[in-house]
Formats: C-alpha cells, sequence, structure tokens
C-alpha cells in the first residue's frame, strides 16, 4: 500500500505521527462504452465552449458562478486555504462507540505510527479499546473538512469518514403510522426463524455473485463468440413466484421448515 497523507494525529498536547492508507479497493470488472453498430469505443474530451479547443487536464481550473459574476479558483488559490495546508487530525471527542451511527460511515483509512516509537500509537489503541470509546476527529483531505471516527481494528487504528448530519436524509413513511398488531404466536416463529438462521458472521464466506458471473459471461463470449448460450453457461433456474404474502403465520411456518430441511441437507 502507499500513504495517500501524512500528519499528526492530536489530542490534548500529545502529538502521534502517522501516515494515512485507503482501508478499501474496487476490484470491480472494468468495462468501457463502445459504439453497438461496430464496436468503436466511445471517448469523452473536455472541450472549451469559447474557442472551442480540447483542454488538457493540466489546463483546467474551477470556477464559481453566482449567475451574475465569475471567480476562477486555481490549484494555488485552494492550496493556500488554511484547512487544507493543515497537517493535523484533531480530537474533537471521545464518545461512547455506539452513539456513532454506522449509517453515517463513509470511507475507511487505516493509520500507521510515522515515527521512531509507536508508544503514542499504541497507548491510543489501548485507551480506545479499554474504556470502548470511538474518537470523533476533524481534517482535511483532498480539499474537504472531514469529520471521521477513529476506533480500533485488530492492532491498527483506523479513521472512518463520517457523513454530515444534513447528508443524512430524515425519513417517515405513511403506512407505518397505523402498526399493526403482531401476536405473541407470530413472534415466537419470526423468533424461531431468526434461529434457524443464525450464525457467525465472516465475510470471507461470501462472494460478489454479479462480478463472479460477469467475469464467467465475458470468458464464455471470449471462447464462443456472440453465439453465446446464457442458458447453457449458466444453468436455467426455475422462476421463484413472489408477492404479497398473505397468510403471515403459514408463510412463517413453511420458512422454519424449509431452513431446518437445508441444515438436515447440508449435515
Amino acid at each position: 500500500m502507499r500513504s495517500i497523507w501524512k500528519g499528526a494525529l492530536t489530542f490534548g498536547l500529545v502529538n502521534v505521527p502517522v501516515k494515512l492508507y485507503a482501508a478499501t479497493e474496487d476490484h470491480d470488472v472494468s468495462l468501457h462504452q463502445v459504439h453497438n453498430a461496430d464496436g468503436g469505443r466511445i471517448r469523452y474530451q473536455r472541450k472549451c465552449e469559447v474557442c472551442g479547443e480540447v483542454v488538457a487536464y493540466a489546463d483546467i481550473d474551477r470556477a464559481y458562478d453566482d449567475g451574475e459574476r465569475t471567480v476562477v479558483l486555481t490549484d494555488e488559490d485552494l492550496k493556500a486555504l488554511p484547512a487544507e495546508r493543515s497537517r493535523e487530525i484533531d480530537v474533537v471527542e471521545f464518545v461512547p462507540s455506539e452513539q456513532v451511527d454506522p449509517i453515517t460511515f463513509d470511507k475507511a483509512y487505516y493509520l500507521e505510527p510515522d515515527s521512531k516509537s509507536p508508544k503514542a500509537y499504541v497507548l491510543l489503541r489501548e485507551t480506545l479499546e479499554r474504556t470502548d470509546r470511538t474518537a470523533i476527529v476533524r481534517f482535511s483531505l483532498r480539499q474537504k473538512t472531514r469529520l471521521a471516527a477513529l476506533r480500533v481494528r485488530g492492532d491498527v487504528l483506523m479513521l472512518q469518514t463520517l457523513l454530515w448530519a444534513d447528508e443524512v436524509r430524515q425519513v417517515s413513511f405513511p403506512s407505518l403510522e397505523d402498526s399493526p398488531t403482531v401476536s405473541k404466536k407470530e413472534l415466537e416463529l419470526s423468533a424461531n426463524l431468526v434461529e434457524s438462521y443464525s450464525g457467525d458472521f465472516d465475510p470471507d464466506e461470501f462472494v460478489d455473485e454479479y462480478q463472479k458471473e460477469l467475469r464467467t459471461l465475458i470468458e464464455a463470449k471470449l471462447e464462443q463468440g456472440d453465439a453465446i448460450d446464457t442458458d447453457a453457461t449458466f444453468g436455467r433456474d426455475e422462476e421463484e413466484t413472489g408477492g404479497e404474502v398473505i397468510d403471515l403465520m403459514e408463510a412463517l411456518r413453511a420458512s422454519v421448515e424449509k431452513s431446518r430441511q437445508t441444515k438436515k441437507t447440508a449435515s
């Protein structure tokens, strides 16, 4: 991995030099657009609407237009902002971990200690673990002020950038205003169904089925051309009939029984 940012994590008078790394990566199959008539690649050009010339990315600035006036902002202008110049991740507060709503989680980054002695780094890591607290921090990255949760993953500190409060939509569905009554028996059967599907989460057990099938499709078309038989390539499943559940109790009983039979077959 290559670090994308260097600075210091600060809380109180404690200063922890760190490097920042992207914690995730995209493994999706890369596809590009082509003309369906002849297979020619579709390309987009950055063209100036004044002179009509194609403009290199290095020659492009940004601008703000209020409808009457335009202000051009160069890279030097943006780099001059105090927040952009800051190389600090400032701890704002330490909060109980359960208070950070997962809906606000955005991108994840690893922090590596960037000093001869990682003692301050290890001290903060162990303190967060023992107190079951998450540090809420502020820092600037790629021309944006970020709010983030600093937490522990294994033996590493990681940053999980957070959405701002006004970026999370508030919702109220009219259909839930008059909540229907759920019987004790329905709750019991539903709990049994949950129990029949219970297990320990292991992310390695799951794969991206769409990307797996996409790769299979690409390989088949490379071998067979456009005459590929997709039913033969993937097999044809009988279509399941769906629809709104009318008899909830019967559906719950059938689901519990199906789950039990599946587990018996697997064992």
